[in-house]
């Protein structure tokens, strides 16, 4: 599986550390207030599981799975609910924290979905972003690291389901998936 990966992007240390500098401004700045934190399955469940555990407050969890790619490397620019919410979020801070933001597509879709059920804020936390790759006007309120467009892995990212139990962010190599 390592031999598929071109070169480390950003090694574990580093996701650890911007972490912690997360969890400690979502600490400030959702200080008595209640927090729903909204993990986008599959790709932010590593992510978020470390997130929560580095913001010092009580919180709530809850998950949405969507999709958008397939088993491509492109988004198709359709997005799909295959998992709702199970807890309301009306009157609630929402924090949805995503794996990565590309083309904007998708999270623009979800948080349209999520405002409808009117929460008291709704605010986006991402591992990475790729803002050069946006087609959907989006604003990303905490970003872990900001990435060049490269197809990437790793941390909970995957290609064909593959790839998202490596402790890093990866460059794929094209030889992986052409």
């Amino acid at each position: 599986m390592l031999d598929q990966v071109e070169k480390i992007l950003i090694d574990e240390e580093k996701l650890k550390a911007r972490i912690q500098e997360l969890g400690k401004q979502l600490t400030e700045d959702y200080r008595g207030k209640d927090l729903i934190v909204i993990c986008i399955l599959r790709g932010a469940i590593l992510f978020t599981s470390d997130l929560v555990k580095e913001i010092k407050l009580p919180l709530s969890i809850d998950f949405m799975a969507v999709s958008s790619y397939g088993s491509s490397t492109k988004s198709s620019g359709v997005v799909r609910i295959l998992k709702d919410l199970d807890e309301e979020i009306e009157g609630r801070h929402v924090l949805i924290v995503e794996d990565i933001v590309d083309t904007g597509l998708t999270l623009h879709y979800l948080k349209e979905n999520l405002l409808s059920r009117k929460p008291a804020s709704l605010k986006v936390c991402c591992c990475l972003d790729k803002p050069e790759r946006r087609q959907a006007p989006v604003d990303v309120d905490y970003v872990g690291f900001n990435i060049p467009d490269e197809f990437v892995v790793g941390y909970g990212l995957d290609y064909a389901q593959k790839y998202r139990n490596l402790p890093f962010i990866g460059v794929l190599s094209r030889e992986a998936y052409q």
